[in-house]
């Protein structure tokens, strides 16, 4: 494609303000050698785009345009929010700090537009896509790519694993994940699960501050391996591996729904490796959580539904059952997610009431039934008032720390409830347990007897003071959502210390053994682009494209693909107590493969 010489002006412009956007976001000097070389780089790949487009014969209209226009002003705001600071620190004119923040802006949506813009075409193109990841209907043979001696060796291992691609993946992942339990057995164990074993005990009274039916789910495993050897290890263990085997048949249910989907053994054989190699995932399966099987469940439902919309099965209703009892019991938000949900898959599924309709109302009733009648019959105490509580208490504590003129009415209602004199040294703006801990050793039942009295104190300060809680709010919660920070994922080992008769007992040990597990959760803040898998905020911006993508390719019934997730992130985004908890969206991390494939799919009629 000739570019004339207009183009080259308005690819240079476009350029510039790129590598400016650039160089602030990589705390690059304006003198940097390495300025020009990003603006040939930013000069040439603009043009490809264009050329890209043109000879792809992709349709760049008005739907794929309006979807790279938002995605692009909202990857930029999610990333500007945290970053901006950095490009004004020297600055203290307004209008230069402006200045600067609008120069950057633009170069982030050209930068973003212009990249969405590439790879719709790419994910866009139905055509292409149905070449390169699934099969022709009258189905071909993984082995036959192979030739020669390989094919006697490889050719039988594809051979294998295309016959059995979902018994393979599940033993490919514990096989995988085998060393992390040998090394952590019987499992790791932080200070949550010893609250959780000590109810299994019963040392201390059933609570659901942890999911009551998580607790009795490791207590049922427990009971009966020590049962079978009288050995509190061992019969620990026996959860563990139990976990593993969920974990892991989750992945395999993507993996042959994908099968069902037409998808080649390679990508599936990709997908599974995700899974098995990626060290987290071996960390997390062997860590007695809740989020754990709750990110499986998570996954079996995603599936379930998509299985459903192909064929209803037995198989597959009983699983979208069974899952949807896990994402309703298995943590607080999951209950909120799936009542959120719930109206949007009725109206969906409308069509097949007969077959949906029960089997959703049924998972409503029966979590119900459980949340509250049950658990009150087995007096179990329920989370107090503050633990939902963490984001308006932050904000709150926000406007306290900073001096804020207070009515005396507000300020009377606030140390009705804490004392101030400390609250300055114990905030954290990306940890509400010291506010929350402040809050109980205060008076929490005169929050109780006042909840509206403070939700109206909370609304006045929000709108006398947005700044405060905007920035209180970015800090509490820009883990989850902002893609250039690092988080040492899955560092966890061993058995908190606890004298109930549990201990670390590995059945591995060595220096070997630690090094190489210390080697394999490091690499992932030390290698590019392998990196990325360990950011909370870059899985989302991959979630948050797929969704664009389904707009893109005008299949917006996927859209109910996404809707259990979305409404669980939000969820985390409204109530996270902590701004960088991996494991609290660890089902978005576990289900990437599961986005990425439901956004590229075909989806039935």
């Amino acid at each position: 494609m000739k570019i004339n010489g207009k183009g080259i002006i308005i690819k240079s412009i476009q350029s510039f303000f790129t590598v400016w956007a650039l160089m602030k976001a990589s705390r690059m000097q304006p003198g940097n050698i390495f300025t020009i070389v990003l603006f040939l780089l930013c000069f040439f790949f603009l043009n490809h785009i264009d050329t890209r487009l043109l000879l792809s014969g992709f349709d760049k209209g008005k739907r794929t345009r309006f979807t790279a226009v938002f995605l692009s002003f909202l990857f930029s705001a999610l990333y500007m929010s945290v970053d901006y600071p950095h490009y004004i620190e020297d600055l203290t004119n307004p209008l230069f700090r402006i200045g600067i923040i609008s120069v950057v802006l633009i170069g982030f949506l050209i930068l973003f537009y212009n990249l969405l813009l590439l790879l719709f075409s790419y994910t866009g193109d139905k055509n292409n896509l149905e070449k390169f990841l699934f099969e022709p209907t009258s189905g071909s043979s993984f082995s036959s790519r192979f030739t020669g001696w390989m094919k006697f060796f490889l050719g039988k291992l594809a051979v294998l694993y295309q016959s059995h691609i979902g018994l393979c993946s599940f033993l490919l992942c514990l096989l995988c994940w085998l060393p992390y339990f040998l090394y952590q057995y019987p499992g790791i164990m932080t200070p949550d699960s010893i609250n959780q074993f000590e109810q299994v005990l019963h040392v201390i009274p059933y609570s659901n501050h942890h999911p009551w039916m998580h607790t009795l789910l490791i207590g049922a495993f427990y009971n009966l391996g020590y049962h079978l050897t009288g050995n509190m290890v061992i019969a620990m263990s026996f959860y563990t591996f139990f976990q593993m085997c969920l974990l892991a048949f989750s992945a395999a249910y993507l993996i042959t729904t994908m099968r069902q989907y037409r998808f080649r053994p390679i990508v599936c054989l990709i997908a599974t490796l995700f899974f098995a190699l990626i060290p987290y995932h071996g960390v997390f399966s062997v860590t007695v959580w809740k989020d754990i099987p709750f990110a499986a469940g998570v996954m079996l439902f995603n599936c379930s539904m998509l299985r459903l919309l192909k064929k209803v099965t037995p198989l597959s209703l009983a699983v979208f059952t069974l899952s949807g009892l896990i994402v309703c019991l298995f943590r607080s938000n999951g209950w909120y997610a799936f009542c959120l949900c719930l109206p949007f898959l009725l109206i969906y599924f409308r069509r097949s009431a007969k077959v949906f309709f029960p089997v959703l109302l049924g998972i409503f009733a029966v979590a119900l039934l459980i949340k509250y009648p049950v658990m009150n019959a087995f007096h179990v105490t329920q989370p107090d008032t503050v633990e939902s509580l963490a984001i308006p208490a932050q904000q709150v504590a926000a406007v306290l720390c900073n001096d804020r003129p207070l009515r005396e009415d507000q300020r009377e209602l606030i140390e009705n409830v804490i004392d101030l004199t400390y609250i300055k040294e114990l905030y954290n703006p990306y940890y509400a347990d010291n506010i929350k801990e402040l809050i109980r050793a205060g008076h929490p039942e005169y929050l109780d007897d006042h909840k509206k009295e403070f939700f109206r104190l909370w609304a006045e300060l929000g709108l006398t003071y947005p700044g405060d809680y905007l920035t209180a709010y970015v800090d509490e919660t820009y883990g989850y959502w902002y893609p250039d920070s690092f988080y040492l994922v899955a560092e966890a080992e061993g058995v908190s210390a606890t004298k109930l008769g549990v201990s670390h007992t590995p059945l591995i040990r060595g220096p070997l053994v630690v090094k190489a597990k210390e080697i394999a959760i490091k690499l992932g803040g030390m290698v590019p682009i392998y990196g990325t898998l360990w950011s909370m905020g870059v899985i989302l911006w991959i979630f948050l494209f797929c969704i664009g993508n389904v707009f893109v390719r005008n299949e917006r019934r996927k859209l109910i693909l996404y809707l259990p997730s979305t409404a669980l992130f939000c969820t985390v985004l409204i109530a996270t107590p902590v701004a960088t908890e991996f494991r609290y969206v660890y089902f978005l991390v576990f289900g990437l493969p599961f986005y990425l494939v439901s956004a590229l799919l075909r989806f039935p009629e």
